[in-house]
């Protein structure tokens, strides 16, 4: 039976004789879901090098706004994800959003075929894929819901864990399926590299043949499959404090279809006042804070206008804008999810631009668009970072479960400071230098510090809020919180694009070093201190 009416997983009789097998079982499919849900919406990060590899006739700077375009999207889906667990319950929710994947991968593959593709329809796609960022806020509070405190922190740093794997598991296998023809005469022809590219096992010269197209496609294979999962294997917990009515499950589809349009249309409106009008926005260059702020105000404003129950719901949801610590958590969050969700999808392209050309003078002036055939391949390298971040977030939640989230949280934060100061130091070098490949390590080794911080204070922070916020409020805090931060996806790449074109890369890790500063004042003042209203060490 797909509904369940009797929850009660704080009870250790009930949790024992039924309610631990079930949880588990809801857990162990939402995480591969979630897996495909980041992959498709990071794979622009990997995709657009492997486009620049094959000389597609698109300037560097529009690349930049494809991940930024997804990142953007896919941050502000999780404002209405947050609410879907309440009004829609955990299994239409899981089952409907992976589905909805289908759509972005299969056109990304088609699209992907044509190197005379328009930059219009590239956008469109990266709009789509956006989908994929906002499952992870339903993801994560419907886990939230199964799972008694105790366990929490194991079980969401398990969901969000394995489920950003979809990172380096696409960072692994689009590289690879980009190398031979893994669909025959269905996938279509291959291209020809017009620089060197690569893979897990190493580098691939120009001249060699390359699907990129299967970057799209190779989705195919998990999402329809899981689909079907899903439907048979989750369940909708039908309690007063998780989901009072499901109603049925066309109807619960339909209502989520109207929650994402609007969404996707403040997104759409956010980037056109941003981007310029050589990649289709107008122009008119709004800051991007400014744009980040008027588009999550005008998604939780368009929610709020729904009517019927979906309104009546999310006035009962909304009161987690008036406790503090919401939006505490809010900043605490996205230093550690939007640190690491930014770097993985801007880590790729970082290493080719800074490393993959010679920095030489020329006739006084310094260039930056020399080939460098002795740089690392960002496609060999990428993977490493998200995968340490993703692999030891469980550790986060598993050590704050028996020492307590705040001190494993400032523990990260001050890492972070001096991991990021670090790299930008040897980006900076490396930008200056004609064989930028000599400051290639102690560049990567620290990044992967930085990652692995990111990753354990992912589990630190859902330890946090359990602790502080009443049951009915952790599951859409968790949904909130990781909606903001996922803007990180949208912000790290962009102001990398606009520091690497102001030929000063290093300004855009210092700046984040400084709000990690900040971040570990407000962790220690709200959760470290043993006369806070919430000591939490």
């Amino acid at each position: 039976m797909s509904d369940i009416t009797e929850w009660t997983p704080e009870d250790s009789k009930f949790w024992q004789s039924k309610g631990k097998k079930i949880a588990n079982r809801n857990l162990w499919i939402s995480i591969p879901s979630l897996l495909c849900g980041f992959a498709v919406w990071l794979y622009w990060g990997i995709i657009t090098v492997q486009m620049l590899n094959l000389g597609f006739p698109i300037a560097k700077a529009d690349l930049f706004t494809l991940m930024a375009i997804a990142g953007l999207t896919g941050a502000t889906l999780r404002i209405p994800s947050s609410f879907f667990i309440r009004l829609f319950g955990g299994r239409n929710t899981v089952v409907f959003t992976t589905a909805l994947l289908m759509f972005p991968a299969l056109g990304t593959g088609i699209a992907l075929q044509n190197p005379e593709t328009p930059l219009w329809v590239f956008q469109l796609l990266a709009l789509l894929s956006g989908i994929g960022g906002g499952n992870f806020a339903s993801s994560m509070s419907n886990i939230s819901f199964f799972f008694p405190k105790e366990k929490q922190g194991l079980a969401l740093g398990l969901n969000a864990g394995l489920g950003n794997f979809g990172v380096t598991t696409m960072q692994i296998l689009v590289p690879l399926f980009m190398t031979f023809g893994a669909f025959g005469a269905a996938g279509g022809d291959p291209m020809t590299l017009v620089s060197s590219s690569g893979s897990l096992i190493g580098k691939i010269p120009a001249g060699s043949e390359a699907w990129i197209q299967n970057a799209g496609f190779v989705w195919l294979l998990f999402l329809v499959p899981l689909a079907f999962v899903g439907w048979f294997g989750m369940n909708n917990l039908r309690t007063d404090e998780v989901t009072p009515d499901v109603g049925s499950s066309l109807g619960a589809m339909a209502k989520m279809t109207m929650m994402l349009s609007i969404g996707l249309f403040t997104a759409i409106v956010g980037l056109w006042m941003l981007l310029p009008e050589a990649a289709n926005g107008s122009g008119w260059g709004v800051p991007k804070e400014i744009v980040l702020v008027l588009v999550i105000t005008a998604t939780v404003f368009g929610l709020k206008l729904l009517p019927g129950e979906i309104k009546t719901s999310l006035q009962r949801q909304y009161r987690i804008f008036n406790n503090k610590h919401t939006w505490v958590m809010s900043v605490i969050y996205t230093m550690t999810f939007g640190s690491f969700i930014g770097f993985a999808a801007a880590f790729p392209l970082a290493i080719k631009v800074i490393f993959g050309y010679s920095h030489v003078m020329v006739d006084g002036v310094m260039t930056h668009d020399t080939i460098n055939n002795n740089g690392p391949s960002a496609l060999m390298y990428a993977w490493m970072g998200p995968f340490i971040g993703a692999l030891i977030r469980p550790v986060g939640g598993w050590i704050s479960d028996r020492i307590g989230g705040a001190l494993v949280t400032q523990i990260c934060a001050v890492v972070m400071v001096g991991s990021a100061l670090g790299v930008a130091y040897y980006m900076k070098a490396a930008y200056a230098s004609a064989s930028p490949e000599e400051f290639f390590l102690p560049f990567f080794l620290l990044f992967l510090l930085l990652f692995g911080a990111t990753g354990i204070g992912n589990g630190s922070t859902f330890r946090t809020i359990a602790m502080v916020f009443p049951k009915e409020q952790a599951g859409p805090v968790l949904g909130w919180t990781s909606a903001v931060a996922a803007y990180g996806a949208f912000y790290i790449p962009k102001v990398f694009g606009e520091q690497i074109k102001a030929t000063t890369p290093e300004y855009a890790l210092a700046g984040f070093a400084i709000f990690y500063a900040v971040c570990l004042v407000v962790n220690y003042w709200f959760y470290l201190r043993k006369n806070g209203e919430f000591y939490n060490p």
